[in-house]
C-alpha cells in the first residue's frame, strides 16, 4: 500500500521574500523558483501582483510569469490583492490566483486599506471574474486564529468568510495563522469545524513558527484530515503589515517530518538543504528550519 500523499505548497518566492531587507531581482527569484521545481515541489506561489511601491520585493511579477509559461509539472500560483492585480495577473498568463481577505476589520485596513466588508466584496468579485476566465482559485482567510490588532478571532467569522469565498468560486480555502499564535488545540478545533462544514478536500493550512508550534499545528491539522500545507524554504517570511509575524514553517522541516511520519510528498529532501544555502547567499542572512543542523549532518554522512 502506497504512502498517503501530502501536498506541500511552497510560498517562499512570495510570502518568504516580500519582507526581506535584501530585494532579489526577478531573474534571481526565477532561479530560486526553478530550483524548487527541480526539487519536485508540487506547488509554488511565485509572485504577488501588488503595487511595487507598497511591496518593492514583488516588483517584476509579469517577468516571473513569463519565465514560467512552459512549466507543467508544478502548480504555479500568484497572489492578487485587488481587481487591478487580478487583471495584471491574467494578462501575464497566471493559471491559479489567490485572494487574501483577513478575518478582522483592522487587519484588512492595515493590509490593503479596505474595510472587512470591502475586502470580502472585492475578493468575491475577483473569484467570480477568475471563474469566468476558467482560472483556478484559492482563498486565504488571514489571521484565522488571532489578529495582532484585535486579538482572538471568533471561528464563526472564519467559517462565514470561507463560505462566502466558496460561494463566489473559490476552489480551495487556506486557513492562515498569520502571526503564529495558534496552538494544536485551537488548530484542531477550527479545522474540525471547517471539515464538518465544507469537507477536508478543499482545506489547507498556512502556519508561522513564531511560538515554535508550526509543526505541532500541522500534526493537529493532519489529525482532522487536512492533506495540504503551505511552507517556506529556510523558514523565510513575515507579513510586513502584521506585527510579530515571524517566519513561515520551513519547507525542509515540514517535508522531513512528513517523510519520517510515513507520508509521501515526492520532494527531493536532499535538494532542500542546497536551496536553503542558495537563499542564504542571495539574502546575506543565516536561514534554515529547526531540522537544519541535523539535515546538514545527514547530508555530510551520505
Amino acid at each position: 500500500m502506497s504512502a498517503e500523499f501530502v501536498f506541500i505548497n511552497e510560498v517562499g518566492p512570495r510570502d518568504g521574500l516580500q519582507n526581506q531587507k535584501t530585494i532579489l531581482t526577478p531573474r534571481d527569484r526565477l532561479t530560486l523558483i526553478n530550483q524548487l521545481i527541480e526539487a519536485n515541489l508540487p506547488g509554488i506561489e511565485v509572485a504577488s501582483f501588488v503595487n511595487p511601491k507598497a511591496v518593492p520585493a514583488m516588483d517584476g511579477a509579469p517577468e516571473i510569469m513569463l519565465g514560467l509559461q512552459e512549466i507543467n509539472n508544478c502548480e504555479i500560483s500568484v497572489l492578487v490583492p485587488n481587481l487591478k492585480g487580478f487583471e495584471l495577473a491574467r494578462e501575464a498568463g497566471a493559471k491559479i490566483i489567490s485572494v487574501v481577505p483577513s478575518a478582522t476589520e483592522t487587519m484588512n485596513q492595515k493590509n490593503i486599506n479596505m474595510s472587512l466588508g470591502e475586502t470580502i466584496s472585492s475578493s468575491c468579485n475577483i473569484l467570480k471574474e477568475a471563474k469566468i476566465s476558467n482560472l483556478r482559485t484559492r482563498a486565504y482567510v488571514s489571521v484565522a486564529w488571532e489578529c495582532p490588532y484585535e486579538g482572538k478571532v471568533d471561528s464563526k467569522i472564519v467559517l462565514d468568510i470561507a463560505s462566502q469565498m466558496l460561494s463566489s468560486g473559490a476552489d480551495e480555502i487556506i486557513l492562515a495563522d498569520t502571526i503564529g499564535a495558534a496552538n494544536p488545540s485551537s488548530v484542531g478545533l477550527l479545522f474540525r469545524n471547517c471539515v464538518s462544514e465544507f469537507g477536508h478536500e478543499i482545506l489547507s493550512g498556512h502556519f508561522h513558527d513564531t511560538r515554535a508550534m508550526a509543526l505541532a499545528n500541522v500534526c493537529a491539522a493532519l489529525a482532522e484530515g487536512i492533506r495540504k500545507f503551505d511552507s517556506c524554504i529556510g523558514g523565510l517570511g513575515g507579513c510586513p503589515f502584521a506585527p510579530g509575524a515571524a517566519g513561515n514553517l520551513a519547507t525542509e522541516d515540514l517535508a522531513n517530518m512528513l517523510d519520517q511520519m510515513g507520508y509521501s510528498t515526492n520532494i527531493d529532501l536532499r535538494k532542500l538543504s542546497e536551496i536553503v544555502l542558495f537563499c542564504e547567499e542571495q539574502l546575506h542572512a543565516p536561514l534554515g528550519g529547526r531540522m537544519s543542523a541535523w539535515l546538514n549532518k545527514q547530508s555530510k554522512a551520505i
